[in-house]
């Protein structure tokens, strides 16, 4: 496989490279591509969370983000200290964890952050190491090298501009700030933003997986036609920001679990779903 191949590889998770257009503050938070379309209406949004809501529950891997937006929303200071809630991770710890995930399991994401950290305690550490050291730390997680690469470019470039390892600046700045400044990192793409922006800073965002996607073009949220970059700046504009975060999650966990709404489920399949299979069969665009 031919380098240009391998980077394509890497990034098709997250949507595009840092350099393309989409990664413009303006391309992304741009008037909505899709204006006549008035899908999803507010009732849809919150239909189809409750319907997945009753199907699967909250996903337990992202309750304690849950409870951080709580929290932030209670009015508590988001700009403490890392240690100050226990559960609380680091900024730059969540954008490392999302590199991680890209192109690999979610089991395997979390087993490669965890032998990473074991490792290489601090961050100053990863910095310093050798690059082949990095990705035998990561290796289960897949693409070791470009991933390691991806990494050791942030701390260095964190290093040499702010002569810090540390990300928690981000929550001083707005989303537009937040989206130009991790948009000058090497290797992170729209969705990595747009998640951190979400888990991370608890702002109000909707980021755009393989999931998100396939079914939002399924339900006819989107057209059939739409790439991910302008499925999610129409999404933003539709969907209430205080459904965004609970929407999200189960999107992407019932994508992940339901046979008829992974992608490439246009397929034809042996056996018919019915809406016992999949609650979303329920809804105008996948009857």
């Amino acid at each position: 496989m031919s380098k240009s191949r391998k980077r394509k590889r890497l990034l098709q998770d997250d949507g595009g490279d840092s350099k393309s257009p989409a990664c413009n503050g303006s391309t992304i938070s741009g008037g909505d591509p899709y204006p006549e379309l008035l899908r999803p209406t507010v009732d849809e949004c919150r239909d189809v969370r409750d319907a997945l809501l009753s199907l699967h529950g909250f996903p337990p891997e992202f309750a304690s983000y849950r409870r951080q937006r709580l929290r932030s929303l209670d009015g508590h200071d988001t700009q403490c200290s890392v240690d100050s809630y226990e559960e609380e991770e680091s900024v730059l710890d969540g954008l490392v964890k999302i590199l991680l995930s890209q192109n690999t399991t979610e089991a395997n994401s979390q087993r490669a952050f965890a032998s990473l950290k074991a490792a290489f305690p601090k961050w100053e550490d990863v910095l310093v190491a050798e690059p082949n050291s990095v990705e035998n730390a990561i290796r289960c997680g897949g693409l070791a090298p470009k991933k390691t690469v991806c990494i050791k470019n942030i701390l260095s470039r964190l290093q040499k501009e702010r002569g810090s390892l540390c990300l928690e600046y981000l929550r001083g700045l707005t989303v537009e700030e937040v989206k130009t400044e991790l948009s000058h990192f090497k290797g992170i793409g729209p969705k990595t933003v747009s998640c951190v922006l979400m888990f991370n800073l608890q702002h109000n965002d909707f980021p755009v997986d393989t999931h998100v996607f396939e079914i939002s073009k399924a339900l006819g949220w989107v057209p059939k036609t739409a790439d991910r970059n302008r499925t999610y700046v129409h999404l933003n504009h539709r969907i209430p920001d205080e459904l965004k975060f609970d929407l999200n999650c189960l999107l992407y966990t019932h994508g992940k679990l339901c046979s008829n709404c992974k992608k490439n489920a246009a397929k034809p399949k042996a056996k018919v779903a019915s809406p016992d299979d999949c609650p979303l069969l329920g809804f105008s665009g996948l009857v």
